[in-house]
């Protein structure tokens, strides 16, 4: 018997999506010590992976950056904030790739909210 890869579909896609900016809407250094937090992260990288446009290879390369990063205990939050502002740009520029527009949508909100996340990073170095 062999075993096939069932495509994800629209819904799955928007489903990923809004868990990933509910969690990036909130304490990324309380996210990194929960568990669960990489499997987001491959979720969405899966996602992107399954797309198979070479336009989201840097998305897919900064996310592995990120899982990575999140793995590894303390948050270096200059690289975070970087890798969080890079992927904001990129996402966002991404949604023209969508079919579909609910979906186009969700990603452009993702986008803002990695924006938003970097943002957070950088003022909460700022302030230390």
């Amino acid at each position: 018997m062999s075993f096939h890869k069932q495509p994800k579909d629209d819904t799955q896609h928007q489903n990923h999506l809004d868990g990933a900016v509910k969690i990036l809407g909130s304490d990324l250094q309380e996210e990194a010590d929960r568990s669960g937090i990489d499997n987001h992260f491959q979720r969405w990288i899966e996602d992107l992976k399954d797309v198979n446009n070479p336009e989201l290879h840097q998305i897919v390369v900064d996310l592995q950056d990120l899982k990575a990063h999140f793995n590894g205990g303390g948050i270096d939050k200059d690289l975070v904030g970087k890798l969080l502002a890079r992927l904001g740009t990129n996402t966002t520029k991404s949604a023209v790739f969508a079919e579909n527009p609910n979906t186009a949508e969700r990603v452009t909100k993702l986008g803002d909210a990695l924006t938003a996340a970097a943002k957070q990073m950088s003022g909460a170095q700022s302030a230390e």
